[in-house]
């Protein structure tokens, strides 16, 4: 009988020398440049906060980690504000009644809050008066029976509060052309020199001696309209019967900030589109219908020609801007 055969051992050759030595550097190369790479990255993750958010998660009671640490994720910029003075919100007195879609106007330490509505169905025909010194509710006043009770446009000269157009009545009710001005001093009512046409909140602002009044919603509600017109005005007084036609704005709609800053007018943000009544109504009961909200800013100088700045950073309506007296 054969005897067995030994076992075969399969073994690869060894590697040859003149490849071995490249094989080691290139390893030993790898290895420094992972290293260098997570070193680099610790050294700029405090870096992060410049182009993201952290937010904290969760409630106040429940941000804590077993090791005390809170419970935090970053956001990119994109999805934050921009970068502003870090202000601490404190809580005020609450307004002596629930408002949307008024007017607020702050003159001195002296806020004047005017119109608006209480509820769809109610509509508040007063103003109502916050002293920032004592911190409390001071004052309640009138409004002209026929002023509007919401979407006004307004302005202050520092004394004189202009209320201009807006809606009149609860629900989707139609918008009227009057327009009125305020004495604080004196809280004295006067009425001035109806617009063309009718709009719903329209920017307005006084600039050059003149009241201004562009955009806001057309008579239907929700097309936004374009025109700009303006009145010559000083001390509470009118110093012209009728409104002057000016350039229309590029792009139209209410509840959009506008402010002067250095000799220079700005009208910022806005919507295209709003609330109308059901066809029919009795009571101009209003009906959702598309809305655009867009951030687009325009600025009028001594070129008398409107000029697109840099747009907002997020689109915003309602809102308002102030600088000084608004």
């Amino acid at each position: 009988m054969a005897a067995p055969a030994p076992p075969t051992t399969s073994s690869k050759p060894p590697l040859p020398p003149r490849l071995a030595v490249p094989l080691a550097l290139a390893l030993l190369l790898a290895l420094a440049f992972v290293a260098d790479f997570l070193s680099y990255s610790s050294a700029i993750s405090p870096a992060v906060s410049s182009s993201s958010k952290t937010v904290k998660e969760g409630n106040i009671d429940d941000t804590k980690l077993r090791n005390g640490s809170p419970t935090v994720r970053h956001l990119n910029a994109t999805f934050s504000d921009l970068p502003a003075p870090h202000w601490e919100w404190e809580e005020m007195p609450p307004a002596p009644v629930p408002r949307l879609d008024g007017a607020s106007v702050q003159i001195g330490d002296l806020l004047y809050v005017v119109a608006g509505y209480g509820s769809l169905d109610h509509v508040h025909s007063h103003v109502d008066v916050y002293n920032f010194t004592s911190n409390t509710w001071t004052g309640r006043f009138d409004m002209p029976k026929k002023m509007s009770y919401s979407h006004l446009g307004m302005a202050s000269d520092g004394r004189y509060i202009y209320a201009v157009s807006g809606q009149f009545g609860p629900q989707c009710r139609p918008a009227v052309s009057r327009n009125f001005v305020l004495d604080t001093k004196l809280r004295k009512w006067d009425e001035l020199p109806p617009l063309p046409v009718p709009r719903y909140a329209p920017a307005t602002q006084l600039w050059r001696g003149r009241l201004h009044v562009m955009g806001g919603g057309k008579e239907d509600r929700h097309e936004p309209g374009l025109e700009h017109w303006s009145l010559a005005v000083k001390d509470g007084k009118a110093l012209e019967n009728e409104w002057r036609a000016e350039i229309p704005i590029p792009r139209g709609g209410p509840h959009r900030a506008c402010v002067v800053a250095n000799d220079k007018l700005f009208v910022i943000g806005g919507q295209e589109g709003d609330f109308m009544p059901k066809p029919g109504s009795p009571i101009f009961k209003c009906a959702r219908r598309h809305e655009v909200v867009y951030g687009d800013v325009y600025m009028l100088d001594n070129e008398a020609k409107w000029k697109q700045t840099v747009s907002n950073a997020k689109a915003r309506f309602p809102h308002r801007i102030c600088m000084g007296h608004c």
